[in-house]
């Protein structure tokens, strides 16, 4: 990230300002919703998939650490004040996680070691078609349910492959946890499995040689910590509106998560 303007620095930060405000606040969306601003600045994805990578081993083990720690703490209040605490399986749905990792991995693999070539473009364009309906659905407070085992499997397998390929995946398995995981353990669960997926792509990487931009991580870091903090601001918030809110919140940053995204695929 050499031979910059000082604007473009000045840009670049504010949109990791912006990708940890949304990593933070929703769960998903800070890659999808940073990398068309950042291509605008400086069309090399290779240059900034590996900070955002190192960004989500970062933040996401962070938050988890965070989510298990309040938990545990409100468990001993309650504890203390003779109540079952509301919350007593964890801020982590670790069976359905390891359940969709399982089916994930295999497509993940193949996505990252490019042992299948599909057309990006086409491939993604069309999860971003399918979760729009998925957000459509949630806006309008009738959520969608496939009530399919296999249709589930299918999303997370073509989320687990476009993940391996590039980090735009989480919509489309969003979309599928969205409704299978209570909405206390729904980003902590997500930003997990999150974790784990980057650390196989961050594998190909070194593997690649790709150069991981460890320097500019210095004052990037900083920069997604002041997104991060306001964006748990937003996600206290959101846990404390009315399920039908909260699915309606979901829908809306899915839905603008596909535009975004359709943007940057078909127009960039």
């Amino acid at each position: 990230m050499e031979n910059l303007f000082w604007w473009q620095y000045a840009l670049i930060g504010a949109i990791f300002i912006w990708s940890g405000f949304v990593r933070s606040g929703l769960g998903f969306g800070g890659a999808v919703l940073a990398l068309p601003f950042l291509l605008l600045v400086k069309n090399d994805p290779l240059l900034f998939l590996p900070i955002i990578s190192i960004h989500l081993l970062v933040f996401s083990s962070w938050i988890a650490w965070q989510g298990a720690k309040t938990t545990k703490q409100q468990a001993q209040l309650a504890a203390e004040r003779g109540e079952a605490p509301q919350e007593a399986q964890g801020n982590i749905a670790w069976g359905y996680l390891k359940k969709a990792l399982g089916i994930m991995i295999v497509p993940k693999l193949i996505g990252v070691f490019g042992l299948l070539t599909l057309p990006g473009n086409i491939v993604t364009g069309v999860i971003f078609v399918i979760v729009a309906v998925f957000a459509v659905s949630y806006i309008l407070n009738k959520p969608f349910y496939t009530n399919n085992k296999f249709l589930d499997t299918v999303f997370l397998m073509l989320g687990g492959y476009v993940s391996g390929t590039s980090l735009i995946g989480a919509p489309l398995i969003v979309s599928v946890f969205a409704t299978k995981v209570p909405r206390h353990q729904l980003r902590d669960t997500l930003f997990v499995l999150w974790f784990i997926l980057v650390m196989i792509k961050m594998a190909s990487f070194l593997i690649a040689g790709i150069d991981l931009q460890l320097i500019h991580q210095l004052w990037l870091l900083p920069c997604a910590l002041i997104g991060h903090v306001f964006g748990q601001k937003l996600h206290n918030r959101i846990q404390k509106a009315e399920t039908p809110v909260f699915f309606q919140f979901v829908g809306w940053a899915l839905l603008i998560v596909c535009g975004f995204g359709l943007y940057s695929t078909f127009m960039l």
